[in-house]
């Protein structure tokens, strides 16, 4: 038997490899489905279940593309409903995986067709459990993604994913094995560990939701309370999980066309196309090409393009560093964004030696801000608040990054003002965003509130975050 857990940071995602005698399963594969062909090649092995724990809402999974290449089932849980061909587990139903088996336990509350598996050794023993988002490291999974208008509430949700935790996971035995669909960084918890995996033991002594004597109403107040806002694109990546998409093949194609600084500027006039530019923040700063929004690679990618581009279908050119054209349509397209037009040939050095117009940014250091704070000085602290209110500068309001667009009006356009983040690539995005609505007197402040800390800028005194 083999586990193998594939971890993509920039999603905080775990997808799992399971091979016995010969067969295969993939558990939550991601959008690019080829390294999981590779690897039961590799093994001798076919792939002959796709399992997937509920329908995403953060990504778009690889589970139709998986399932035309390989001919392997597509499993989900009770009350699924899907437009492709797929098989709907019965809570309890076993599947045999050579030696080795995996039942479906239907356990709803993130959403109501969520779904754990459980794996049993040669043995019949109990071994791991892929928790899905019902049971994350630390934390459960948030129960208002799937509300029904007049139907289901958040609370609702909550009591039934207390009644799936207390009833079909806290019973295991304390040495099964977790594997969650996520860690630390992904949306769909509110606390979620660094750690990728653990055991049901462990999460009995510290996740806070799986607390002894804990009553459903205690846990309905406490996991959803401080739930901020999903993002906008998390409905339209459950619409696409749930009733297939393009295969990443012709999306790669299509995004992969090299374009020449007249060709990439004829497409962006007739599509009105965003222009993405996923260089590093420090590359963005000294030019780009104006209008162009800046989310870099080398950050929270997919997530921050999500939230901020919003539309899944909007045309995109991409302005990427060399070499990195495919990786950009293949992050782009694991969050559901496969309107990717073409990229610049030969980068923003191409656009800068044809002579057309090039924009810049202007960026401080914490201590040059330092010289200029008085009380007329307009700062902007675009971090999420939860790091707003452990520490910040005093006066200074909190205008989080991820809800930019909804709060444009709120920066002035008369007079300069200054953007910053944790370290410095939230800032850029912002001032990105800012600039291509016509605020130019926009400045980013380096090294974010890192390099504030170490200022005599007058600040808050620190809270810990634990007891906020």
């Amino acid at each position: 038997m083999k586990i193998e857990q594939i971890y993509t940071g920039c999603l905080a995602q775990g997808a799992y490899y399971i091979e016995s005698k010969g067969e295969v399963a993939i558990i939550d594969p991601l959008r690019e489905v080829q390294p999981y062909i590779d690897k039961a090649n590799k093994d001798g092995a076919k792939i002959k279940y796709i399992f997937e724990t509920h329908f995403h809402a953060d990504f778009v999974s690889g589970h139709v593309t998986l399932a035309e290449k390989t001919g392997a089932t597509i499993v989900f849980g009770p009350t699924a409903k899907t437009n492709f061909k797929s098989h709907i587990a019965k809570d309890g139903e076993v599947f045999q995986l050579g030696d080795i088996s995996i039942t479906a336990l239907h356990t709803p509350g993130h959403t109501m067709e969520s779904t754990s598996y459980l794996l049993k050794d040669k043995n019949g023993k109990d071994h791991a459990l892929f928790s899905g988002d019902t049971l994350f490291l630390g934390d459960v999974g948030r129960p208002d993604l799937a509300q029904k208008a007049g139907v289901l509430t958040e609370e609702d949700l909550a009591g039934y994913l207390y009644d799936s935790l207390r009833t079909k996971i806290m019973t295991l035995a304390d040495d099964v094995i977790v594997y969650p669909a996520h860690g630390a960084g992904s949306a769909c918890g509110k606390n979620l560990s660094k750690e990728t995996v653990g055991t049901i033991g462990g999460q009995k002594k510290t996740n806070y939701a799986l607390r002894e004597n804990m009553t459903k109403e205690e846990f309905v107040k406490e996991v959803t309370d401080g739930l901020l806002p999903p993002p906008q694109y998390f409905p339209l990546n459950v619409k696409m999980n749930k009733e297939g998409y393009e295969s990443i093949d012709d999306i790669l194609s299509k995004g992969t066309t090299a374009l020449s600084p007249d060709d990439f500027e004829k497409v962006a006039n007739d599509t009105d196309a965003l222009i993405l530019d996923v260089r590093h923040e420090s590359e963005f700063i000294k030019g780009f090409i104006p209008r162009s929004i800046f989310i870099g690679l080398e950050g929270g990618f997919a997530p921050w393009v999500g939230a901020l581009i919003k539309d899944v279908k909007q045309p995109i050119l991409l302005v990427t560093p060399k070499g990195k054209e495919e990786e950009t349509v293949t992050r782009l397209s694991r969050v559901g964004f496969d309107n990717t037009l073409g990229y610049l040939d030969g980068s923003f050095d191409a656009w800068k030696k044809s002579g057309k117009e090039i924009d810049t940014l202007t960026s401080i250091s914490a201590e040059e801000l330092e010289h200029k704070m008085n009380d007329k000085t307009a700062v902007f602290d675009v971090r999420k608040p939860g790091e707003y209110a452990s520490e910040h500068i005093v006066d200074v309001p909190n205008t989080p990054l991820d809800f930019i667009n909804d709060h444009i009006s709120e920066f002035p356009k008369d007079k300069e003002f200054y953007v910053h983040c944790a370290g410095g690539y939230r800032s850029v995005i912002a001032a990105s965003i800012l600039k291509a609505r016509g605020y130019h007197k926009v400045i980013d402040v380096a090294g974010g509130y890192g390099a504030i800390k170490e200022s005599n800028i007058n600040k808050t005194d620190y809270v810990c975050p634990s007891t906020l």
